[in-house]
């Protein structure tokens, strides 16, 4: 049975998703993400309240601007909904943390550490895909905000605080960075970018460096996968370059929710 407090972190994660659709398209535009309100992408007519009710405007729209009658992209609705949905992921495991009999206080700040996480996550990978770029604007916000949180959430002490977000960042930047030289080596031209070891280092920050390193296993793991499809398909060649951060935010997504459970199963291998 679906509940208030349910409806409620849906229609929030919806709102959030319509404020990330804004980012995804106006920061590599270096646009403000302020003003204008929501404009149309062909004719720049200023988007009604009532034209930007997250998803349902899409649908009663019937995927059209209702000045120009161009198509809308079906992304804006699908990131909306990807929002929702992360934020619900992130509302059950607050409450199955809670009812494991774990502090409220912390994991309060936890939930709100973990939407801002998935929600920078959701905008890094959409321009990733678009532009292969992983912008400094989201990249260094979301550091500072990370490393404060970290700094006072969660731990016994500041000490031990700051140590966990060095280790962090050395090993979820180190590790990407790693694998960048390696393929400097290997293939003569720059396999990874210096955003996606930023985005390493970011995952450190915001999970531990266990989950960190399970996320690059995850990202290796599946990009290869898709990456060998698509040349496959001929959809790509072996020189053409392919975003890895969307693979690196799929890996965190995965560990965040589900990385204690996969450590658990793969070292009872053991």
């Amino acid at each position: 049975m679906v509940t208030l407090e349910e409806v409620i972190i849906v229609t929030f994660g919806l709102m959030i998703g319509s404020f990330l659709n804004v980012c995804i398209y106006r920061i590599p535009l270096d646009l403000s993400i302020i003003l204008p309100r929501s404009f149309c992408p062909h004719c720049k007519t200023i988007i009604k309240l009532w034209e930007n009710i997250p998803v349902l405007s899409y649908i009663f729209l019937k995927g059209k601007c209702r000045h120009c009658q161009k198509k809308i992209s079906l992304r804006y609705p699908l990131v909306e909904t990807l929002t929702a949905v992360m934020f619900l992921l992130v509302w059950f495991n607050f409450w199955a943390a809670l009812n494991s009999g774990l502090n409220f206080d912390l994991n309060l700040d936890k939930i709100i550490l973990n939407l801002i996480f998935v929600s920078v996550l959701i905008v890094i990978t959409f321009i990733d895909i678009d532009h292969l770029l992983i912008h400094d604007k989201i990249i260094y916000p979301a550091m500072a905000i990370g490393v404060i949180c970290q700094l006072i959430f969660n731990q016994p002490s500041l000490l031990n605080n700051f140590i966990q977000v060095v280790l962090g960042i050395l090993i979820g930047g180190g590790i990407i960075y790693l694998f960048a030289l390696l393929g400097r080596l290997v293939f003569r031209r720059e396999a990874m970018g210096g955003g996606d070891i930023k985005l390493g280092a970011l995952i450190g920050i915001y999970l531990d460096w266990k989950m960190s390193l399970l996320s690059v296993f995850l990202a290796c793991i599946v990009g290869s996968g898709i990456s060998l499809a698509l040349m496959g398909l001929k959809k790509k060649k072996k020189t053409d370059y392919i975003a890895f951060g969307p693979f690196l935010a799929l890996g965190a997504v995965i560990s965040l929710f589900w990385g204690k459970e996969i450590l658990s199963w793969y070292l009872g291998r053991w």
